[in-house]
């Protein structure tokens, strides 16, 4: 397609009207200095020391098992300690069931006892139990002993502990908590036969005390093992955190602006990752403080020659030495080039942050391009060149600025080497993984060492007029957005015919 003058005046009014419309809509950007505070405080207040959170997590665990085997085994002991007395509860009733006598049969049996001492002597030995006895018929009448001791009521078990029909039970007897054995003990003599209740009640005292010594034995036990625990979890933590504490030391060490990357040859293997991200963002960080420096280098020594033209033009003017309005001109022409240089210089640095962004989204390449042309279309037309666009859709993953940047350079710089009346190409085609930005000036080409060296900034070559910055805007942008660019002359018939300026980049593959 051709652009015209009309044509470039009505351009460049949508171009303005679009850009007062992307400003109304471009949300505010606001900063947050009381939510970053909220979230240091928050990580303050969570971090928790490594010696900490270990003893926490191993401790809290270990003690909680420790509190439950402790009342497992005072369960157990105390289980231990009743079957031993309750043996002894048994043997005493059988003492005492071996001093029976009966007169009569059955239910006109007639019971009688003599009690020895001896079946109570074991209990009255250790001074601290006391022994309540009763002997009694099955109907509940009192032969022998304590007839306040309740009569018991209960069942004998189905399969008892021990080779006799006994039952033991818990009671209270004045006002104690007693351990009651039962013995059903059958009584035959030539005068009579029978069957006698024989209940044996022992007090508590000597059996919690038994198990109370062995809870307490138990308890300091493992009060001495979680003891160990922790004082072996803080010698291994103290161990294995003296690399990360030797290399915070060396980092609090290192003078100002010192980035270079961490050794830390000893730390755990478990640190690396952390030690390799570090150094990952140290080169990072270092490399956009080289490209800062490189900047305001850059920006010292590059701007300093057209301030300095600049100031002699103006002294030129107001000494008389030229014609006003060629004086002006001269100061216009310097004007314009400094005003090149600086926003070429503020691009390159744009491009070197947005590449530490990777917020990158798929964009038409189509689109962007053909609107760069639009926003050049007053040049186009001023030099009544026969331009030819040719595009299919191509969305690659980059910044919309990037996109826009790259071909409003590749355009500028074939537009000013474009001769008035020629022609100039833009073609973007697609393969099945990349997209290729093809734009054919019409003029004389380059050299090949010229070529190589126009990517290096400051360097423009003699048959172009501008800042050198343009090409290594270009490269710097293609390597971001992992393409690249090359310079190839148009030969025909043995003669250079133009200039092709080739861009590819990786296509946006769908995902079906």
């Amino acid at each position: 397609m051709n652009f015209n003058r009309e044509q470039a005046g009505a351009a460049r009014e949508a171009g303005s009207a679009g850009t007062a419309s992307e400003a109304q809509g471009r949300p505010k950007q606001s900063s947050a200095p009381a939510e970053d505070s909220a979230v240091r405080e928050a990580t303050s207040v969570a971090a928790i020391s490594l010696r900490r959170y270990l003893l926490l997590g191993i401790l809290l665990p270990v003690g909680l098992l420790v509190i439950i085997n402790t009342i497992s085994l005072y369960q157990q002991a105390l289980g231990a300690v009743n079957t031993a007395y309750d043996r002894t509860l048994l043997a005493s009733a059988k003492s005492i069931g071996e001093e029976l006598d009966v007169s009569g049969y059955d239910e006109q049996a007639t019971l009688s006892v003599t009690v020895p001492y001896a079946a109570l002597e074991a209990f009255e030995a250790d001074n601290q139990s006391r022994l309540f006895y009763r002997v009694s018929s099955l109907r509940g009448e009192t032969v022998s002993g304590f007839a306040q001791l309740p009569f018991w009521h209960g069942r004998i078990p189905a399969k008892p502990p021990y080779s006799a029909l006994v039952d033991f039970y818990d009671d209270v007897f004045q006002d104690d908590d007693v351990r009651v054995a039962v013995l059903l003990q059958p009584v035959a003599s030539a005068q009579g036969r029978g069957m006698a209740v024989i209940q044996v009640a022992e007090t508590l005292e000597l059996r919690k005390t038994l198990a109370r010594k062995i809870l307490f034995d138990t308890l300091w036990r493992q009060a001495l093992l979680l003891a160990v625990i922790a004082l072996v979890v803080i010698m291994v933590v103290q161990r294995a955190t003296r690399p990360v504490r030797r290399l915070s030391a060396e980092l609090q060490a290192r003078p100002e602006g010192d980035l270079t990357a961490i050794t830390a040859p000893d730390a755990p293997s478990e640190l690396q990752p952390l030690v390799d991200a570090t150094n990952e963002v140290m080169g990072r960080l270092n490399h956009l403080l080289e490209n800062q420096k490189r900047f305001v280098r850059d920006a010292a020594h590059q701007l300093r020659t057209p301030l300095a033209v600049l100031k002699v033009q103006v002294q030129s003017a107001l000494h008389g030495d030229m014609d006003a309005r060629e004086a002006l001109g001269d100061i216009n022409q310097t004007v314009d080039r400094a005003t090149l240089l600086a926003n070429q210089m503020l691009a390159l640095a744009k491009v070197e942050q947005l590449r530490q962004q990777p917020e990158l989204r798929a964009i038409d390449l189509a689109s962007v391009v053909r609107q760069v042309a639009l926003e050049l279309s007053p040049l186009i037309g001023e030099k009544d060149i026969d331009f030819e666009i040719e595009t299919v859709p191509a969305r690659v993953l980059a910044h919309e600025w990037m996109l826009g940047e790259l071909a409003r350079n590749l355009l500028h710089n074939a537009l000013k080497h474009t001769p008035a009346g020629g022609i100039l190409a833009v073609h973007i085609v697609c393969d099945a993984s990349h997209v290729a930005l093809t734009i054919s000036d019409g003029g004389p080409g380059i050299s090949a060492e010229l070529a190589a060296r126009l990517y290096q900034p400051f360097s423009a070559g003699n048959v172009r007029q501008g800042s050198g910055l343009g090409l290594a805007i270009c490269l710097e942008i293609a390597r971001t957005l992992a393409g690249s660019i090359s310079l190839e002359n148009r030969v025909l018939h043995g003669h250079v015919t133009g200039l092709d300026a080739t861009v590819l980049l990786p296509l946006v593959q769908n995902s079906g």
